[in-house]
């Protein structure tokens, strides 16, 4: 069983896209997935390739920038990709209607540091930069994460 904090090197894009695919078989609707890191530091790539595994049509996956939101019907359930970058006050979490998509959707967010009030099972991926490549750490507080995590050798 995996521990809380648990590390993965990512040494080129093709090992990001392996984790965001990996990442999409096992999550549910009720899972919420925040996504820390500078600018370029691979949020977007990881939850571009993530829904793109998960559509049932293909489809082009946009960055919610500034749409702030965007929404896809996934194989796993509706799926709510949000960065909350452009935010200045954590109020308008509200008004975009994340709070409740907590409990019906799978919800991925870029820049949570924008925010109070995420979940207390939600799933922190930290990306940052590691030499000529990227790493990624992984911690949760509670929740089955541990058990359901794509982290086991060959799973990625």
């Amino acid at each position: 069983m995996l521990a809380s904090p648990y590390t993965i090197p990512l040494p080129d894009a093709d090992a990001t896209t392996a984790l965001g695919r990996a990442m999409g078989r096992v999550l549910a609707v009720g899972d919420t997935v925040l996504l820390e890191g500078s600018v370029g530091a691979g949020k977007t790539h990881f939850a571009r390739a993530l829904i793109q595994s998960i559509l049932h049509v293909p489809e082009d996956v946009p960055s919610p920038t500034f749409t702030l939101v965007q929404i896809y019907e996934t194989t796993r359930g509706p799926l709510w990709h949000a960065d909350l970058y452009r935010l200045s006050d954590p109020g308008e979490v509200e008004e975009l209607g994340l709070t409740e998509a907590f409990d019906t959707a799978i919800c991925l967010i870029e820049w949570p540091d924008r925010f109070v009030g995420a979940p207390a099972n939600a799933l922190t991926l930290s990306f940052a930069d590691a030499g000529d490549g990227r790493v990624v750490t992984l911690a949760w507080q509670a929740g089955d994460w541990a058990e359901r995590l794509p982290m086991r050798g060959t799973d990625v």
